[in-house]
This record gives C-alpha cells, sequence and structure tokens, in this order.
C-alpha cells in the first residue's frame, strides 16, 4: 500500500489555472487538461499523484512537455475527489484504486487515437505510477516513465512490454532504491523491453511534482527529472 511520504509536501491549489497553454475539456469520457497543438500526431499522458490533476506543477508540466512537440492530455482520474491531506489515505484508496485509474485510461487512449494520434507515452507520478505500468503491460502505450513510483511491485516490471524509463528518489521509504535496483535487473534481464533507472540522490519521494517553487535545489532536481522524462519520450515516440 502507500506510505506516509506520498501524502506530504501538498500541492496549493489555489493557483491552478497558472496561466499556461493548456485549457480543461471533456475528453474520452473525463475532465482533462489538455496542452499543445492538435496538430501533434504524437502524444504524451500525465497520471498525477494522489492531489490530482490540478495540481499547479503538474500543469507546467504538461506545458513544457507540449512545448516539445507533443499534445499532452492530463485526465482527472480521480473525478474531482483528491486526496485531502490529513485524512485516512487507506479509505481514501478504497474509492480511487490505480486499478480504477488503468480502466479510465483505455477510452482516453482510444479517444486520442481518434484524433489521429499515431503514437502515445505515458508518465506516471506516485499514485499514477501504478496506472501506467498497467497501460506498459498490456501495450496500451508505446512508452512509458515512472516518477517515485508507488504500489509498482517487481512482477509489474517483468511483465513490461514497452520501453520503461523509472526515476526514483535516494530517500524513498516504501519505494527505496534496493527496490528499484531489482526494478532495474528485472529490465536488464529482458533484451526485448529496454529499460533505464535512474536514481535522484538527495530527493525525497514526490520530489519531481511537489516541489518547492523557492527551493533552487528543488526546482533543479525537478527539472532534470522533467528532463530525463522527455529524453525518454522523444526517443521512442517522436
Amino acid at each position: 500500500m502507500s506510505g506516509p511520504q506520498c501524502c506530504e509536501n501538498p500541492p496549493s491549489l489555489s493557483s491552478s489555472s497558472h496561466g499556461g497553454g493548456g485549457h480543461v475539456e471533456e475528453f474520452g469520457g473525463l475532465k482533462c487538461y489538455i496542452s499543445g497543438s492538435d496538430d501533434s500526431k504524437l502524444a504524451v499522458m500525465l497520471v498525477s499523484d494522489v492531489f490530482g490533476y490540478e495540481a499547479p506543477n503538474l500543469r507546467k508540466i504538461a506545458d513544457k512537455v507540449a512545448s516539445a512537440g507533443f499534445l499532452v492530455v492530463v485526465p482527472d482520474f480521480l473525478h474531482g475527489d483528491p486526496y485531502v491531506p490529513g485524512t485516512p489515505i487507506e479509505a481514501w484508496l478504497k474509492g480511487h484504486g490505480p486499478d480504477q485509474g488503468f480502466e479510465h485510461a483505455k477510452p482516453v487512449i482510444e479517444a486520442l487515437k481518434g484524433k489521429g494520434i499515431s503514437k502515445v507515452g505515458a508518465a506516471g507520478y506516485c499514485w499514477g505510477a501504478k496506472v501506467v505500468v498497467e497501460l506498459a503491460k498490456y501495450a496500451y502505450i508505446q512508452a512509458a516513465v515512472l516518477l517515485h513510483p508507488s504500489f509498482v511491485t517487481l512482477e509489474d516490471i517483468q511483465a513490461v512490454k514497452v520501453p520503461i524509463s523509472i526515476l526514483g528518489a535516494e530517500i524513498d521509504h516504501k519505494w527505496p532504491p534496493e527496490l528499484l535496483k531489482k526494478f532495474e535487473e528485472a529490465l536488464n534481464a529482458n533484451p526485448e523491453v529496454d529499460g533505464f533507472v535512474k536514481i535522484f540522490p538527495g530527493r525525497s519521494h514526490g520530489w519531481s511534482v511537489r516541489y518547492k517553487e523557492d527551493d533552487e535545489e528543488e526546482v533543479k532536481a525537478a527539472n532534470e527529472a522533467l528532463e530525463d522524462m522527455l529524453d525518454w519520450f522523444v526517443k521512442y515516440i517522436k
């Protein structure tokens, strides 16, 4: 299950309309934040952590990915009910399992294909990483990135069928570097799937999307994770 770090450093949603280039619309049966050109034939789906698709940093990431030439979609897999800090996470998860996110992702991907999208990559943060790894196990997507993953097991990684990059934190109590190294070994043992694992020194779970904008080191590390993610998608879906 999830750990306390999954609920730390919640975003402030007061600035969710951050002045970026995206907009919210109904897409694939869900409200989605969408950024980028409709003319693009390449898409990236970003899957949020437990705090949902309105998180300002997540939307800024979406805009930056879109600026690289992708159509980016950030679905509201939590249906307007993100986790509220201070409430029991296990009770919330009963109605917001990553398995539900996986099922709801399929119509979004179909809607992208209906727009003429030829390749789809997906990146998941914490809770969202489990959604993305499930998509990667059944090749609904062409490339995957997991950022400080939660719920993901070694068996999941062994079943992946598309190129996958895993970006983890050195300070992660539930999914520590030791476990991610096992993920790396499993990927290295599978010649049919290209895999990449990177541990960010000094970073804690959630660093890539729940960073503080006034902390230079946190922003630098988050930007490095973003560049690594973009490099992966450029390599495999562009």
